[in-house]
C-alpha cells in the first residue's frame, strides 16, 4: 500500500501528464491517507488539488465545492498563507462560472493577505489576475492600474509581461502618468 506522500506525487505526475481523473484518484487516496495519519493540513492540501483537477476538466462547480473543502481546513487551522492560496484559485472558478463579483472578492481578500505577508509574487500574481478581470469588465485604466502595480510585485518577469510592462511606462509618460510633485 503507497503512502500519502507516493499518493500525492502520482497525482502530481499525473495531472502534469494531463491525466486528470486518474490524478484526481491520486489526490484522493493522498487525501484519505494524510486525514488517517491526521496531517488536517496535507488533507487540505489534496482537496486543493482535487478542485484544480475538477478546474482543469472545466468542472467549475466541483472545483469550487472541493476548494471550499480545502478553504474551510485552512482558515480552522489559522493557515493564513494557504487559505489565500486557495482564495486566489476560488476567484478563477469564479470567473470561469461568470460570478465576477465573487471572483474579485476572492482575489482581493487574497491580495490582502498576501501582502499583509509579504509574499510579494503571490501578491503580485493575485493583482494580475485582479487587473485582467477588470479589463475584461471594460475598466480599462483601473485594469491597466492594478496590473500595473502586479507587475511591480513580480520578480522575474515574462517576457510578455516584460514588453507589458514597457507600454504601460509609455502610456504613462504620454498621459502624464507618475507620481505628483509634493
Amino acid at each position: 500500500m503507497a503512502t500519502a506522500q507516493e499518493y500525492q506525487d502520482q497525482g502530481v505526475k499525473l495531472f502534469k501528464q494531463k491525466e486528470y481523473e486518474s490524478a484526481a484518484r491520486a489526490f484522493q487516496q493522498a487525501h484519505e491517507a494524510y486525514e488517517s495519519e491526521g496531517q488536517r493540513d496535507m488533507a487540505g492540501e489534496m482537496q486543493t488539488n482535487i478542485g484544480l483537477v475538477h478546474r482543469a476538466l472545466g468542472e467549475n462547480q466541483q472545483a469550487l465545492d472541493a476548494m471550499q473543502v480545502a478553504l474551510a481546513i485552512f482558515q480552522e487551522a489559522d493557515d493564513a498563507l494557504r487559505a489565500a492560496k486557495v482564495l486566489g484559485n476560488m476567484g478563477g472558478v469564479y470567473v470561469a462560472l461568470g460570478d465576477r463579483e465573487q471572483a474579485y472578492q476572492c482575489y482581493r481578500n487574497a491580495a490582502d493577505v498576501f501582502q499583509e505577508m509579504g509574499e510579494n509574487k503571490l501578491y503580485g500574481e493575485t493583482l494580475l489576475a485582479m487587473g485582467d478581470l477588470q479589463v475584461r469588465e471594460g475598466k480599462l485604466m483601473a485594469g491597466a492600474a492594478t496590473y500595473e502595480v502586479g507587475l511591480e510585485q513580480i520578480g522575474d518577469l515574462t517576457a510578455s509581461q516584460r514588453v507589458l510592462k514597457g507600454l504601460i511606462g509609455i502610456r504613462n509618460k504620454i498621459m502624464g502618468g507618475g507620481t505628483p510633485a509634493s
